[in-house]
C-alpha cells in the first residue's frame, strides 16, 4: 500500500511539474515574442529555466505535506482516543475521492480533453500579461498537496493501528516519527527522480576526451531519453495506484468486500496452475473495485452538475 501511495504522489507531482514546465517555456518565449505549440520540452533548451523550478515545486509540495501531517497526526490521535469509529468512514471518503480522481483522469484522457483543451487553455492564459505566474504555479501544486493529504491520512491511521493498544504518549511518538520519516523519504526520492534529466545535461555539458568522453555522452543522452519515459510510466502507475489505494481502503474498511476478495482468491486457487497467477487476484480485485467506485462517484458528480439550476 505504501508503494501505491508513493506512485500516486509522484503522479500528482509529475502533473504539476509538467504544467510548470509549460509555464516556464511560455515565460521564456514571451521575450522573443514567439509561442510554440509543441509542449514537449527538450532538457537542453530549458535546463536553465525548468531546472530552477523543479526542486522548488517538489519543496512546495513537501512543505504542504508537512503541514498536512501537523493537522493529521493530532487529529488522528484525538479521533482514535475519543471517536475511533469515525476513522474508517473518513478513510473511505478519502479513498472514494482518490478513485474519482483516477477515473476522471482517464475520462478526460479518452476524450482528449487533458492533452488538448487543457493545454490550450493554459497556453492562452499564459500569453496574457496579466497572469500571475506565482499563483498559477500554486494552483497546480495544490492538487498534489490534496492527494498527499488523503494518502498521508491513510498511512498515519495504519501506523496508529499498529500501536493502538499502547500508551497515548507512545502512540504520539511512533506516529509522529513515521510521518516525518515518510515525508523526508518520499520527497527526497521524488527530488532525485525529477533531476535525472539535469544529470544527463551535466554529462553532455562537461565532455571528456577519449573513451570516457564517449561513455559520458552515451550516459547523458541515455538519461535525457530515459527521464521523460520514466515520468510517463510513473504517471501511469500513479493512476493505477489511486485505484489500488482507494479500493484497498474499501476492502479493509468494509467487511463485505474483504470477504468477497477472499472468496475470489479461494476460487482461483482451485484452478489449474494457480500458483503462477493466484497472487494477482487480490490486487486485481482491489483495482477493479477502485475503478467501479471512482466511476460511480464520477457519474454522481456529473448527475448533480446537470441537475444544478442553470447548468
Amino acid at each position: 500500500m505504501a508503494g501505491s501511495s508513493l506512485f500516486a504522489l509522484i503522479d500528482k507531482i509529475a502533473v504539476a511539474l509538467d504544467d510548470v514546465a509549460l509555464m516556464t517555456k511560455v515565460a521564456a518565449k514571451k521575450t522573443a515574442g514567439v509561442l510554440g505549440d509543441d509542449l514537449a520540452l527538450n532538457a537542453q533548451q530549458v535546463s536553465g529555466v525548468k531546472a530552477d523550478r523543479e526542486i522548488p515545486v517538489v519543496w512546495a509540495v513537501a512543505k504542504g505535506s508537512f503541514v498536512n501531517k501537523l493537522i493529521l497526526v493530532p487529529a488522528a490521535l484525538l479521533i482514535s482516543a475519543f471517536i475511533p469509529a469515525l476513522i474508517t468512514p473518513l478513510l473511505i471518503l478519502g479513498g472514494a475521492y482518490l478513485c474519482f480522481e483516477g477515473v476522471e483522469k482517464i475520462y478526460h484522457s479518452l476524450r482528449g480533453e487533458h492533452d488538448d483543451e487543457q493545454h490550450q487553455q493554459d497556453l492562452q492564459a499564459l500569453t496574457d500579461e496579466s497572469v500571475d505566474m506565482v499563483n498559477y504555479e500554486k494552483d497546480k501544486i495544490k492538487g498534489a498537496i490534496r492527494t498527499d493529504f488523503i494518502l498521508s491520512a491513510e498511512i498515519i491511521v495504519i501506523a496508529l493501528g499498529t500501536v493502538q493498544h499502547r500508551a497515548f504518549v507512545d502512540q504520539a511518538l511512533v506516529v509522529s516519527l513515521i510521518a516525518i520519516v515518510m515525508t523526508i523519504g518520499v520527497y527526497g526520492l521524488v527530488a532525485g527522480i525529477v533531476k535525472i534529466d539535469d544529470l544527463g545535461v551535466y554529462f553532455l555539458n562537461n565532455p571528456k576526451q577519449g573513451w570516457r568522453g564517449k561513455l559520458r555522452n552515451k550516459i547523458g543522452n541515455g538519461l535525457l531519453s530515459f527521464a521523460p519515459k520514466l515520468m510517463k510510466s510513473l504517471s501511469f502507475l500513479g493512476t493505477a495506484a489511486m485505484f489500488l489505494v482507494g479500493g484497498g481502503i474499501l476492502v479493509h474498511g468494509i467487511e463485505y468486500f474483504h470477504h468477497l476478495q477472499l472468496h475470489a482468491v479461494e476460487v482461483v486457487n482451485t484452478w489449474p496452475a494457480h500458483i503462477w497467477y493466484s497472487w494477482l487476484v487480490g490486487p486485481l480485485f482491489t483495482l477493479v473495485l477502485g475503478i467501479i467506485l471512482g466511476t460511480l462517484v464520477l457519474l454522481g458528480v456529473k448527475l448533480v452538475s446537470k441537475l444544478k439550476p442553470g447548468s
